[in-house]
């Protein structure tokens, strides 16, 4: 019985995000996420909440790993700086703010409240939908680099909630 409540507990601290990457007194949300061919790693998206349930002014959201065995790690600096980190955060309102990635600059990720939690917003085909995953496709070249061949963004329309998808091709 005894190893059954340690598991238990184990089980329950080490699947909360909260607990590690949260700070005193926040809350969070998940926005989305990106997956690649590459793994089973994701990265994952998550605005920082106030105790009043308002956004930080500074960095909002927060970028890490969720590794394929559940551990949860930083971005190292060349991830964070050319791939999947966010080169700019800017505040539009008081729960609305502009998102640029690093490696998709020319997306602009707008993430605002929707009813009680908070949702990225991005045009999907033209429609403006909430983003919910994007997958990238990728090949290993013998330089160690990978080569993008193609990035999918997937999401669900803006009020009608229909999927969506768009395919994008490498710059």
């Amino acid at each position: 019985m005894r190893s059954f409540v340690i598991i238990l507990l184990l089980v329950i601290f080490s699947s909360s995000p909260q607990s590690v990457f949260a700070g005193s007194g926040d809350d969070v949300n998940h926005l989305f996420f990106i997956e690649r061919s590459k793994n089973k790693n994701l990265v994952q998206y998550d605005i920082r909440l106030l105790d009043n349930s308002h956004v930080p002014d500074r960095r909002p959201v927060n970028v890490y790993w969720i590794l394929e065995n559940g551990r949860h790690e930083e971005l190292n600096p060349i991830e964070r700086e050319y791939a999947y980190g966010i080169v700019r955060q800017e505040k539009l309102d008081e729960n609305k703010f502009k998102v640029i990635l690093a490696g998709l600059k020319r997306l602009e990720i707008i993430v605002e409240r929707m009813n009680d939690s908070f949702k990225a917003v991005v045009s999907i085909n033209g429609r403006e939908s909430i983003l919910e995953k994007i997958y990238i496709k990728s090949e290993e070249k013998r330089t160690g680099l990978p080569k993008i061949l193609y990035i999918d963004l997937f999401g669900r329309t803006r009020g009608a909630g229909l999927p969506i998808r768009e395919r994008i091709a490498p710059e």
